[in-house]
């Protein structure tokens, strides 16, 4: 009989001992909580002014890497909205700006300093440098935030560790995830366990039909 107990939780990291499920089964749980559970990450930018060092590429690659508390019930699938433009909507994106200028010394810009609309989808941490500011470099952006899967990009993964390791006896595993802050840990196995079980049941569905 197959079974799971929970060895430890937080939102930052879970552990379960899985016992009598097929390794292949597990192991797409632990592939699907990196590749198919949807966050929030930074995806467009509109730069209004940039004179800081950094061109505005690599400011969009920074931005694109911070971790944003993510809401799955408010929001959608860009590929899934009826807007189908490049900057989305208010369906499908979250329009964070970072408007930051240094005066008369050396000014670090952190991920604190992005002004979010939503305040439910924000920089889960603000203590993460972007870029520093020599005396009269100013940055003033745009940046559109919205759902994507780690399968299509590395910033839309939600678990920074899955991991699947064997134990000292047969048929027994130990499933490991650990969130970036964007999804609690707990959310993350509950979504790539849903998002499987849909998987399994259109499989079996389309099967019967073309029996």
């Amino acid at each position: 009989m197959a079974t799971i107990k929970i060895l430890e939780s937080s939102d930052s990291h879970v552990k379960l001992l899985l016992k009598g499920i097929d390794r292949v089964y597990a192991n797409a749980l632990r592939r699907f909580a990196i590749s198919e559970v949807p966050c929030m990450a930074v995806d467009e930018i509109v730069v209004h002014e940039n004179s800081s060092v950094l061109y505005d590429e690599l400011l969009a690659h920074r931005l694109g890497l911070i971790p944003l508390t993510t809401d799955l019930e408010g929001y959608i699938l860009p590929q899934d909205c009826s807007c189908k433009t490049s900057l989305g909507c208010t369906k499908c994106r979250v329009l964070l700006v970072l408007d930051a200028v240094a005066t008369d010394e050396v000014k670090t810009i952190y991920s604190g300093d992005l002004v979010s609309e939503d305040t439910r989808v924000k920089p889960h941490l603000d203590n993460i440098p972007i870029v520093k500011l020599a005396p009269s470099q100013k940055i003033k952006l745009e940046a559109y935030a919205k759902l994507g899967k780690g399968r299509n990009h590395a910033k839309w993964q939600p678990a920074t560790v899955s991991t699947l390791t064997d134990t000292d006896r047969a048929s027994e595993f130990h499933l490991t995830i650990e969130s970036n802050g964007s999804l609690p840990a707990k959310e993350i196995l509950l979504q790539a366990t849903n998002i499987l079980n849909t998987k399994l049941k259109n499989m079996t569905e389309t099967i019967k039909e073309s029996a």
